[in-house]
Order: structure tokens, then C-alpha cells, then sequence
């Protein structure tokens, strides 16, 4: 996952340097330095926060897709991010054991998330969207339409 093209292109495009982009989604300079150099993955709670910012979609900042936006984005909710996922997951009938199993993670991990207890964890959200073809926008309960990435 390599999203040090899309940050940059999005803060250039918008005359930010880092430290303002930092300010405005309340983070420090280093520490979105570093998601943009791709050093640390970027935990979702900051994706949402720069693509809220930006007004795109994750989608796009994760290179899923070459749509920038979207019509009418929701607010994320972690009930609804949940039962998107459990409702993807038993689409593709996947036990939590076997999605667990794909992501490299445990199935408590998979119950919590579809329980909406906590939001899916950025690197687990791109492997399910980019092997499924899912959009992360969708899973995430931003939009509903399109559910599928061409």
C-alpha cells in the first residue's frame, strides 16, 4: 500500500505544505511527514480525516480507483463499517476464521470490527478491498453506490 504519491499530489494540488495539512486534520507535522513518506501505515481514523478534508475519496487515495469523488459521503459509523463487512464477508462466504486467516490477523480481530466495536484496520481494509475489488468507501458506510470498483 503506497499512498506517498496520492498525499503529496493531494497537498500540492491544494498549496498546503505538511504542517497545514497536519493542522487541519490535528496531527503533528512528523507525524504526517511520515505517512507520506510511507514510513508508517496511516491508521484509518486519518485516512477518513484527510479524505473528509480534501473532499475525495479513500478509494482514490489508496489507488483503488481513479474516481476522486463521489456523490453524497456519509459520515463513518462503526456499526455501519461493521455490518458491511460481515455482509461482505458472508457474500464471498468467508467464515471470520478464513477472512482472519487472508488478513493475517485473529477472528476476535474480525468479530470486533463487524461488531462495530472498532473501525477495520487501514492495511486490512485495502488487502479485502484491492483482492475483492470492494470499494473501501462502501465498506466504510461513506457512500452506497458503487459497491464494486471497476
Amino acid at each position: 500500500m503506497n499512498l506517498k504519491n496520492k498525499l503529496k499530489e493531494l497537498r500540492i494540488e491544494n498549496k498546503l505544505n505538511q504542517s497545514q495539512i497536519a493542522e487541519a486534520i490535528n496531527i503533528s507535522r512528523v507525524q504526517y511527514n511520515q505517512y507520506e513518506n510511507n514510513y508508517y501505515c496511516i491508521p484509518i481514523k486519518h485516512l477518513i480525516n484527510i479524505s473528509t478534508y480534501y473532499e475525495v475519496s479513500i478509494d482514490y487515495i489508496l489507488n483503488l480507483s481513479n474516481t476522486k469523488k463521489y456523490q453524497n459521503y456519509k459520515n463513518v459509523e462503526n456499526i455501519t463499517a461493521g455490518k458491511r463487512l460481515k455482509e461482505f464477508r458472508k457474500e464471498n462466504k468467508l467464515t471470520q476464521e478464513k477472512l482472519a486467516s487472508i488478513l493475517n490477523t485473529t477472528f476476535s480481530n474480525i468479530a470486533f470490527y463487524e461488531k462495530g466495536r472498532n473501525l477495520i484496520a487501514t492495511p486490512f481494509l485495502y488487502e479485502i478491498c484491492k483482492k475483492y475489488n470492494i470499494s473501501a468507501d462502501y465498506i466504510l458506510g461513506r457512500i452506497d453506490n458503487p459497491k464494486y470498483l471497476e
